[in-house]
């Protein structure tokens, strides 16, 4: 088994439970312009193919304008349901995190703007356990380019053989594959029916996950046996 260095993790759906709020916000927006947005159409649009619903919108007609204010809208939108939601942070992630932090250098890739970040993670306590957040926009092209994760190795001062990416979904793990990364894929309910092929592997749990990285690091037998204990 390869041991490792560095872990970079995606945000939404691995740190923090978000998905179903920006799906939300996302069939909200579209339902006035009679787009009845299904979870199976934002996970192939949103979290696979990374295009939105904006075609749907143009291919009835409508202007840029008006998804360039819409676009404008769902941030505002998603904003404000993250501000009322409640225990955002995934149960068993900060004693998964808190686990590999002596061992591993860390950081998070998102897709996520900073703003949406900060509020998400607002009493998470998941913060101090990175060295550093890279949000939507300290890179140039979002997931599936390996632009951030490529940025993400520079800021580790790895190369990817020493690493691994944790992710949820199809363009976050092709993004990390193309940045040369292997990746663990966290199952959730957004995703279970998808297949992840190129995946190191896919876990079922936030358990199964710590067991995981624990066994590509070295000397973290101790904190996995009180990681165990928690979840």
């Amino acid at each position: 088994m390869k041991t490792i260095q560095g872990v970079l993790w995606d945000n939404d759906g691995v740190l923090v439970d978000t998905e179903q709020l920006f799906y939300e916000s996302n069939r909200d927006l579209l339902l006035p312009y009679g787009i009845d947005l299904t979870p199976k159409q934002f996970f192939d649009w949103f979290l696979d193919n990374n295009y939105g619903a904006w075609h749907v919108l143009l291919g009835q007609g409508h202007d840029i304008a008006l998804v360039d204010r819409l676009r404008l809208e769902r941030k505002r939108l998603f904003a404000d349901r993250l501000r009322q939601a409640r225990r955002l942070a995934l149960p068993g992630v900060q004693q998964v995190l808190a686990a590999l932090r002596p061992h591993v250098a860390m950081g998070v890739v998102t897709s996520a703007y900073e703003q949406h970040f900060e509020i998400s993670h607002a009493t998470t306590g998941l913060r101090g356990h990175f060295d550093f957040v890279l949000t939507r926009e300290m890179y140039l092209e979002s997931k599936p380019a390996p632009d951030g994760y490529l940025l993400g190795l520079q800021r580790l001062g790895l190369d990817a053989a020493h690493c691994v990416a944790v992710e949820d979904s199809p363009r976050g793990l092709r993004a990390a594959n193309a940045a040369g990364l292997e990746c663990i894929v966290l199952r959730n309910q957004m995703n279970r029916h998808h297949a992840f092929d190129g995946a190191f592997c896919v876990v079922e749990s936030m358990a199964e996950l710590g067991e995981v990285l624990a066994s590509f690091v070295p000397g973290m037998a101790v904190e996995q046996r009180q990681l165990e204990a928690f979840l």
